[in-house]
């Protein structure tokens, strides 16, 4: 019975980093972006706490998952800042349009 929930947290894991990753290299639009390393950075906790229940150090394992909620909220926050600021300043939160903005050749800006 243990095994099971075991392997069922494994395929959890990598069920929220394949969705993570799809969304990663599928989507262009800046906050979904972001919620898919969101999503990633769940299933590294979910990992850490599998890891933790399976080793027996449930503890340890629930204080290294509190602490990487905190940074991963952060780096949300943070990017979700960016991604405002960008709709203000650039009008678009398309990753390919912002990229084209930022690698634009300074000779093609001026006409010549």
């Amino acid at each position: 019975m243990i095994i099971d929930m075991y392997a069922a947290g494994i395929a959890a894991v990598f069920g929220l980093l394949g969705i993570g990753l799809y969304g990663l290299m599928t989507l262009r639009n800046l906050i979904k972006v972001i919620l898919s390393l969101q999503i990633i950075g769940k299933a590294a906790v979910l990992a850490v706490v599998v890891a933790g229940s399976i080793s027996g150090e449930i503890a340890v394992a629930q204080s290294m998952a509190a602490s990487v909620i905190v940074a991963d909220t952060l780096v949300a926050v943070i990017g979700l800042a960016l991604a405002v600021q960008m709709q203000r300043c650039h009008g678009s939160l398309d990753l390919r349009t912002l990229s084209m903005k930022f690698h634009t050749p300074p000779e093609a800006e001026n006409g010549g």
